[in-house]
């Protein structure tokens, strides 16, 4: 029987879990204030006069105000002298401010004005015409198309370099937060694996899951919960009928939270029972990528060749150096913050360079088709003196959270 796995009920485990945030520092002013500050340099840098900003990560990003995007039009305009003008439905004023941090003037339309003229008047007002103004990518079409219908003389670009151009680079306590969130997922993991028993539904390791991360002190639970069982555990993002739990099967659990608007994200894979030799060699192939992906990524490295270190080893071992199956069939990373999944990507052909603060996951999957899928996930961040894990790897496939050693 794997070390760790089974033997305990979800009520045990709950009341194990205790509250892990305390020591979190949220993202302050003056933090918010930098950000501003670096986006104003690469927007001198690329001749841009102002940066759109919508509602979501990058709103929050920049100026500290929680706001979900929708059909309605809710951003802000930064410009390159650090002003900061917002822009959003009058009937949401009240509310806005409550949740605005960073200062700005606020410019309202009623709704049945047209919000991208207004966006024009702003710019107007401030003597800005004919120049360049980077609209966040996240936008969707139907903005872009309002704000070019409603302002053929603007330039419009895509602001992505310059908003990852501050979010891919974390500051200490960015990654402080990122850290702590991983330790919250971490503990949920082990305590989700002692919880198992042979005809456990999906649904029920979901729920306990939900509920540890609240009492880990995540009010508002897991983020994601991917929870896969035998040759489900094939298919990367999940099935839409899982199987319950069987003795000596796969088992891929994959989670995360939020924390101060970071994620986590998480995946363990072992064997409720006893591993076959297939699984252990899988396991061991898949384990060996992912330190190949770590050792690979160095500073001043490229995304892309560290993908290709991770199917150096596959194509060792067998499998295809490009996508096909068996083998890994998508990227070996990708960012992680605000948002799960950004950039900086670590795929075939990506140039960028590994720079110090970047966040990545390190996730190499082996998809078997027709058997299972074995999928190691952690993360890492670029220091000065290189990669640096945020949640340490699985030890072995027959004690993948270190109980033995742990006990001693």
């Amino acid at each position: 029987m794997t070390f760790g796995i089974g033997g305990s009920t979800a009520s045990i485990e709950l009341d194990k879990i205790q509250h892990m945030t305390g020591s979190v520092q949220p993202i302050s002013i003056a933090e918010f204030n930098l950000r501003i500050e670096k986006a104003t340099v690469l927007m001198k840098e690329k001749n841009c006069k102002a940066v759109y900003l919508n509602a979501g990560t990058n709103l929050y990003y920049f100026t500290g105000t929680k706001w979900n995007p929708s059909e309605r039009m809710v951003g802000a305009l930064l410009f390159d002298d650090k002003s900061i003008e917002y822009i959003l439905p009058k009937f949401e004023e009240g509310t806005f401010r409550k949740f605005m941090q960073v200062f700005g003037k606020i410019n309202c339309w009623e709704e049945h004005e047209n919000p991208y003229e207004l966006f024009g008047n702003i710019l107007d007002i401030k003597n800005i015409q004919d120049a360049n103004i980077a609209i966040d990518e996240s936008v969707p079409y139907s903005l872009l198309d309002g704000l070019i219908e409603a302002n053929p003389h603007l330039n419009f670009n895509n602001a992505q370099g310059i908003t990852s151009g501050c979010r891919v680079q974390k500051s200490k306590n960015e990654i402080d937060i990122i850290q702590k969130a991983h330790e919250i997922t971490l503990v949920v993991q082990k305590a989700a694996a002692r919880i198992l028993y042979a005809g456990i539904e999906a649904k029920e390791v979901i729920d306990f899951i939900h509920q540890a991360h609240i009492k880990a002190g995540i009010s508002s639970g897991a983020y994601f919960c991917i929870v896969l069982f035998g040759d489900d555990s094939q298919y990367p993002h999940g099935v839409i009928n899982p199987q319950k739990l069987k003795d000596n099967d796969i088992v891929l659990i994959d989670t995360g939270c939020r924390l101060e608007g970071y994620c986590s994200d998480i995946t363990r894979t072992y064997v409720f029972g006893t591993p076959s030799e297939e699984h252990r060699k899988i396991w061991n192939i898949e384990k060996a990528a992912q330190m190949a992906v770590f050792n690979a990524a160095q500073l001043g490295a490229t995304c892309g060749s560290v993908d290709d270190a991770a199917r150096k080893v596959l194509y060792q071992a067998g499998f295809s150096k490009n996508y096909e199956l068996p083998g890994l069939p998508h990227r070996v990373g990708h960012g992680t913050g605000l948002d799960i999944h950004e950039f900086p990507y670590l795929v075939r052909g990506n140039p960028t360079v590994l720079r110090e603060g970047m966040v990545v996951s390190n996730e190499p999957m082996i998809c078997i088709p027709g058997k299972f899928g074995i999928r190691h996930e952690d993360h890492f961040y670029m220091t000065a003196d290189g990669p640096k894990w945020i949640t340490t790897p699985m030890k072995s496939i027959d004690d993948p959270f270190d109980v033995i050693e742990s006990k001693h």
